[in-house]
């Protein structure tokens, strides 16, 4: 009985053992098809010829966003029309269905074949600010490429990342790759301008077909060179949260008069002195209160000594690293909310006194602050009752993505940019200063992430809403790359965010 008893567990143990075998045989083939099926972001000469003169043709349509009430609407049109033109592929794919969104916008709703996935979206925006041509190497809107880069309006802000996220696509399609997960597109006209009409109604109506995604994509930081001083390699900032914002409008409203018998102060001068009491009087220091300090500790053995010792003994030396941190504009606006005057009218003849003087103050808000604790710091700063505020605009920083092990856009973008750029040693959570549209789509999802793949230097980052804004061709393909392997990614990263959901 022994015996037999003995025989039979070896028997079992025996078929156990073929079947791990034959498990693991099956699971690696698993994963050798799955590399198999990998497409490898190298693409033809032909391609990439193609690719840069869309980006080209993409600069030359000025979709210009004035206000929120006055944009070219006629460019717009066209830019749809254009991007018809150059991806049709993106227009006849029968598991792609494409809308349009508030008369301009435009929605992309990529079906996968495993629909247990849950989708993600990737966003961008084809408006610009306006761009004079004085100050210009080349006109603004010309998309000429001079020394190996594409100069014009939206080359970084945001037309590149616009055509590199359709670019990628398509170029996947024209292999024969089907995504195994669903994913959006969606491209707004109207960023600029706070997207109301744009991306606003697209969250809108994805809430309303109850979508939830996994992750958002959207710009608002890079792959960083130069923007630390003594750092000497480039690292990647993926920005978890955003800047609030607040527009306040300051009004005097005084007696006219003659210029021969000025008062003793007028409706300019008051407010100017209101001005200058705000730019002379900055926002606290909130460094140590927010994510960049635990950034600078990631990057501490990335810096040469002595700067490597202050980092990583921030306990000592944090309010040493918090005065050095205040004496460049983009370090100064990670530790606190910023103050910039951006309109100011008054006067209508040189010898009349002006009844009315106005401005426009905006103010970027730090997470660790709210919007009535900047107005209450505005409302004592000016101490001045004789000036008016009023509140044009005004919404909260946003709450922090995750960024975790577990955060699978968090893990995506990580792999992706050490795959595409091997010279990035760090990967590190951080806070966009500016407003994107990503801060409309937050009833859709917890995470969302700010990451434009391309490597930027402080003189670019300068050209952003500034002059001479222009993209190297290679860090444009670069940049096409990076989309086209992080759909990849997320078709075979698929231990997180199993979900049921028809599109």
């Amino acid at each position: 009985m022994a015996l037999r008893y003995c025989g039979a567990l070896a028997l079992v143990a025996g078929l156990l053992l073929i079947f791990a075998t034959v498990s693991s045989s099956e699971s690696q083939k698993s994963r050798n098809h799955m590399e198999t099926l990998r497409i490898p972001p190298r693409f033809s000469q032909k391609e990439s010829t193609e690719m840069k003169e869309a980006l080209k043709g993409a600069i030359q349509i000025p979709t210009v966003s004035f206000s929120r009430n006055k944009s070219n609407t006629t460019a717009l049109a066209e830019f749809g029309k254009y991007i018809r033109k150059v991806f049709p592929r993106l227009f006849n794919t029968t598991f792609i269905q494409h809308e349009v969104v508030g008369e301009y916008s435009h929605l992309f709703t990529i079906q996968g074949a495993d629909r247990s996935l849950q989708p993600y979206m990737l966003l961008a925006h084809f408006d610009v600010v306006p761009a004079p041509e004085e100050g210009w190497e080349v006109p603004p809107f010309s998309g000429l490429e001079r020394d190996g880069f594409i100069h014009g309006r939206g080359t970084l802000d945001n037309k590149n990342s616009v055509m590199a996220i359709l670019q990628a696509l398509q170029l996947l399609l024209t292999r024969n790759y089907i995504p195994q997960r669903s994913f959006f597109i969606a491209l707004g006209h109207d960023e600029e301008v706070s997207g109301l009409n744009g991306a606003q109604k697209i969250a809108t109506l994805l809430q309303a077909r109850g979508v939830q995604l996994a992750f958002i994509v959207d710009e608002g930081s890079f792959v960083l060179d130069g923007f630390l001083p003594s750092l000497k390699t480039p690292f990647a900032m993926v920005s978890v949260s955003e800047k609030g914002a607040l527009d306040l409008m300051l009004h005097v409203n005084m007696t006219p008069g003659h210029s021969s018998a000025p008062p003793k102060e007028t409706s300019i001068g008051i407010l100017a002195a209101a001005l200058s009491r705000l730019e002379q009087t900055p926002m606290p220091n909130l460094f140590g209160r927010g994510i960049l300090k635990m950034t600078l500790q990631q990057l501490a053995n990335e810096f040469p000594f002595p700067h490597n010792i202050f980092l990583n003994n921030l306990w000592l030396f944090q309010p040493l690293v918090s005065r050095f941190l205040e004496r460049n504009p983009i370090t100064n606006a990670m530790i606190r909310t910023t103050t910039a005057i951006t309109k100011f009218h008054a006067g209508i003849k040189e010898n009349v006194i002006p009844s009315v003087a106005q401005a426009v103050v905006n103010f970027r808000i730090h997470h660790a602050q709210t919007v009535q604790e900047v107005f209450e710091f505005v409302k004592n700063t000016v101490a001045d009752d004789r000036v008016q505020l009023q509140v044009l605009r005004a919404f909260e920083p946003l709450p922090l993505s995750p960024y975790d092990d577990q955060s699978l856009g968090y893990q995506l973008l990580s792999q992706t940019i050490r795959s595409i750029f091997p010279e990035v040693n760090i990967v590190t959570p951080g806070i966009c200063i500016g407003n994107t549209d990503s801060r409309h789509y937050t009833n859709l999802t917890t995470s969302i992430y700010r990451f434009n793949p391309v490597r930027l230097q402080p003189q670019g980052f300068s050209s952003i809403h500034g002059l001479n804004e222009k993209i190297s061709v290679q860090d444009y393909e670069t940049q096409v790359k990076f989309i086209f392997e992080l759909i990849q990614n997320a078709d075979s990263y698929k231990k997180l965010a199993r979900h049921l959901h028809d599109l």
